[in-house]
């Protein structure tokens, strides 16, 4: 799997717990669905599997929203090793760990690996309401929402509001 699918993979991952209606919706809650999502992504859909998954999912939210500091992921990386493997394309490492634990792993190594080539990069939307997390790809690395159709928007047209609002009671207080 090339860096951007990973990438992509644990971008999905991270952002499989969406709120879209003012409550969290899981998309991996549904068995067949969960299934469905690991096995598109490299998994072999066991409940096994989605467990470890579960698990390192709300791991990395936390690490990257801040509430978690990044060694509360050694837990997840506990046992793995990593073996050198030399190929006309370089030294490749492949991850040696139980089968139901190696797609959290993977996420886990796609986390370390953006933090060393984007640091920074990776982030929570700034909107509150929203649940979502951004891969920045931007020059000037200062994306802050999801979408900028949706919560962009809707944080800009809140300050909008806001202003408007505080304007209106400061030239009342003076009237």
């Amino acid at each position: 799997m090339s860096g951007n699918e990973q990438h992509e993979t644990l971008l999905g991952l991270l952002n499989s717990t969406p709120m879209p209606s003012g409550t969290v919706e899981d998309k991996l809650a549904d068995p067949a669905a969960a299934s469905a999502w690991q096995r598109a992504h490299g998994g072999n859909g066991s409940p096994a599997e989605l467990r470890n998954l579960l698990q390192a999912r709300k791991a990395i939210q936390d690490v990257v929203r801040g509430d978690q500091p990044a060694n509360s992921l050694n837990p997840i990386l506990k046992g793995v090793v990593s073996r050198p493997l030399v190929s006309a394309e370089g030294v490749l490492w492949e991850v040696d760990t139980r089968e139901d634990r190696r797609m959290a792993v993977e996420a886990v190594l796609a986390w370390s690996a953006l933090q060393e080539t984007m640091p920074g990069r990776l982030r929570a939307c700034a909107n509150p309401e929203c649940r979502l997390f951004l891969i920045d790809r931007s020059k000037t690395n200062k994306a802050r929402w999801c979408s900028m159709a949706v919560c962009g928007n809707r944080m800009k047209v809140r300050r909008h509001y806001q202003r408007t609002r505080d304007a209106a009671l400061e030239q009342a207080r003076d009237e």
